[in-house]
């Protein structure tokens, strides 16, 4: 009877549990009332403290912070494009993914690693907000603020002794304030060089994870444990100051860095036609390498010679040989008066060979029109003999990244040994203001010589980004380099054709120590101008 009476007591106390959990239920879902009220909504103002402490963290940073911006049209944009950007992130991810898993698999007896979905689901991140910082530097800092309530579905199967489990991570929210920084800019699309990525603070970071459908979170310890290792590898990794490097383009060409030497030798020309009707001609030849700053290059005059020999060697550095091209002009010198063309002729730099002698022979033309496809000249204007050499870099002399880019460039050859050179960037002006107009152009004084930029019209905020340079016998620990900003008016009439906006003389002996030199200065006689000005100190050690 004993054991009946046990038996009895069992059965009877799980039916009993069972019959209790059915009739909660239906207790549960049945019994509810139906007068539920609409939520109560109030304006923030009539919130109490405690209210407003836990509504805090919710509130978008533009709204507590007014030096960040809200940039809605991002998440707009963001909304709008993320189906499309969900396949691409989630592609590319399994093609970086595919050879590293390749790599490691063999390490751990695995006989595969596979996606067998992979979306970031339908909610895509949103930015609350995003702070941008101003530098004198190439360089575009902004502090965007990340939140992202994800649903994702990464499911992941491993097979390996004949099993098979599938990992799968669901339910991701990411909290983080990154610092990306685009440096340095540059001339070429996309305008910046490299991508700078740190995390001004720990990330907070929050996922589901279930194996073969369990939830391992819900194992006591285990997600606080899962969420602080992942706070601090990531922090180890790129909490500010450590960085993230995205490099976007080539250093040689993001700086357009010269990446080769060109030698010319000119050696003679043949068959010139006379440009003076009582006497013969005065000879020499231009050269000039397209797309570069750098002054045009002279032989010397030969005079009364329509078939001169030259003999000489110029140098020249190279940025690009698949586009830049040598201008060879041959003019007739005249001891008054414009200079007489006697004939030109171009010659691309890809049709050298690295390393290679070659000799050329041009026909003079009236015209460049048809001198890259090689269409005859019209008329014999002569023939030009040149000699080539294209001596490119070796690896070691190439720049490696950025900071090496950054670095002050050497002087060029031929600079004195105990000189230098000193160069001056332009960068861009500030609130200058003329009276009757403003038409602003820099003017640089420095031991005698003059340089000019370009003219920016009805301007107060103009960008040059003009680079000027002065090759010296000695340091100038002395001298100062004088800077002025001018605005002229091409109007017929005018009282005033042209003003000062503002001036500046700057002690270069500093730029001569430190090697670099960049900071706005302000303009003398005007009343909030500025002017931002970079000074590099060269010299060939």
């Amino acid at each position: 009877m004993g054991f009946f009476s046990t038996v009895l007591g069992f059965c009877g106390f799980g039916i009993g549990i069972s019959m209790g959990l059915v009739i909660g239920y239906f207790l549960f879902v049945y019994l509810q009332p139906n007068d539920v009220k609409n939520p109560e909504i109030q304006s923030i103002a009539d919130q109490d403290p405690k209210a407003m402490l836990r509504m805090l963290p919710e509130i978008p940073l533009w709204v507590k912070n007014p030096d960040f911006d809200r940039v809605d049209w991002i998440n707009k944009f963001l909304e709008y494009m993320w189906p499309y950007l969900d396949k691409a992130i989630c592609k590319t991810a399994r093609n970086i993914a595919k050879p590293i898993i390749e790599e490691q698999i063999p390490k751990y007896k695995i006989d595969s690693v596979d996606f067998e979905t992979l979306t970031l689901g339908s909610l895509p991140p949103t930015f609350q907000g995003m702070k941008v910082y101003l530098t004198d530097e190439k360089e575009l800092i902004m502090e965007p603020c990340l939140k992202w309530a994800a649903n994702p579905n990464v499911l992941v199967a491993i097979k390996a002794f004949g099993l098979k489990a599938t990992v799968q991570v669901v339910d991701l929210q990411v909290f983080a304030q990154p610092r990306i920084t685009l440096k340095p800019l540059v001339p070429s699309f996309p305008c910046f060089a490299s991508i700078y990525v740190s995390l001004m603070e720990k990330p907070h970071v929050d996922f589901g994870l279930k194996l073969g459908g369990a939830d391992l979170m819900s194992i006591p310890g285990l997600y606080r444990f899962v969420q602080e290792q992942i706070k601090d590898q990531v922090a180890n990794m790129y909490l500010w100051p450590k960085t993230l490097v995205v490099p976007i383009l080539d250093p040689a060409k993001a700086f357009r860095r010269p990446v080769g030497i060109v030698h010319v030798k000119v050696v003679r020309a043949v068959g010139l036609r006379k440009k003076d009707m009582m006497g013969g001609a005065d000879p020499y030849v231009k050269i000039k390498l397209s797309e570069d700053k750098i002054p045009s290059k002279k032989t010397t005059v030969k005079h009364k010679n329509l078939n001169p020999e030259w003999n000489e060697e110029h140098k020249f550095a190279v940025r690009d040989p698949q586009t830049q091209i040598l201008e060879f002009s041959v003019y007739d010198w005249e001891q008054v008066g414009k200079h007489d063309k006697m004939g030109m002729n171009v010659l691309p730099l890809k049709e050298m060979v690295p390393n290679e002698h070659k000799k050329f022979t041009l026909e003079l033309r009236k015209t460049l029109e048809g001198a890259e496809e090689g269409v005859q000249p019209d008329k014999d204007r002569g023939k030009l003999e040149v000699e080539l050499l294209y001596k490119p870099f070796t690896e070691e002399e190439m720049p490696k990244g950025f900071e090496e880019s950054q670095s002050v460039q050497k002087a060029p050859e031929g600079t004195p040994a105990g000189g230098g050179v000193l160069a001056v960037i332009v960068h861009s002006a500030e609130d200058v203001e003329g009276k009757h107009h403003t038409n602003p152009y820099v003017r640089i004084y420095f031991k005698g010589e003059e340089r000019k930029t370009k003219h920016v019209k009805k301007n107060r905020d103009p960008r040059w980004e003009e680079e000027f340079t002065f090759m010296l016998e000695e340091p100038p620990v002395r001298e100062k380099l004088h800077v002025e900003v001018l605005s002229t008016s091409s109007r017929i009439g005018l009282l005033h054709p042209k003003e000062t906006l503002g001036y500046v003389d700057i002690p270069v002996v500093d730029v001569v120590n430190n090697k670099r030199m960049n900071q706005k200065f302000h303009l003398i006689d005007s009343k909030n101008g500025k002017i931002q000005i970079e000074l590099e100190w060269r010299t060939t050690s």
